[in-house]
C-alpha cells in the first residue's frame, strides 16, 4: 500500500475514534498557507488540532518518534494561525490543544494509540 493511501486510512481510523469519544470532525487535511494540520475536531469548548502518524512494519523510527520538534514547531504554528483566524471568534471555543495518534494496521485489525495534551501550545 503506498503511503499516501495509508496515511488516508490512519486518518479515517482517528476520525472514527474521536466520533467515538464525542468529537465533531471540523476539518480534514486543513491548510493554513504552507502549514498543514491532520485533524480538527471539536468537543463542547475544546478544539482539538491531532496529528495522524503511521508507520510500516520495518520503520526505523516509531510513529510518536516521528513527530520532531520541526513538526511540533510547525504545529504549533498552524494552530496559532488557526486560532487568530477562526477559532478565537468561534463562540464557545475557549480552549485548543495538540494531540497526537499513532496508528498500526496488523492484518484486518487497526489500533490507536491516542495521546491527549501531546505538547504545550499556548494561545
Amino acid at each position: 500500500m503506498r503511503s499516501h493511501e495509508l496515511g488516508r486510512r490512519a486518518e479515517l481510523a482517528v476520525s472514527d475514534y474521536l466520533f467515538a469519544r464525542g468529537f465533531e470532525l471540523l476539518a480534514c487535511n486543513l491548510r493554513l498557507g504552507h502549514l498543514e494540520i491532520d485533524l480538527v475536531a471539536r468537543q463542547g469548548a475544546l478544539v482539538v488540532a491531532t496529528e495522524v502518524r503511521t508507520r510500516g512494519a520495518g520503520s526505523f523510527v516509531g510513529a510518536f518518534a516521528s513527530v520532531t520538534r520541526t513538526k511540533r514547531d510547525r504545529l504549533r504554528a498552524a494552530l496559532e494561525r488557526l486560532w487568530h483566524q477562526r477559532l478565537a471568534r468561534m463562540p464557545g471555543v475557549d480552549r485548543v490543544r495538540v494531540d497526537v495518534a499513532a496508528v498500526t494496521f496488523r492484518g484486518q485489525q487497526t489500533l490507536v494509540d491516542y495521546v491527549d495534551d501531546a505538547f504545550a501550545f499556548v494561545a
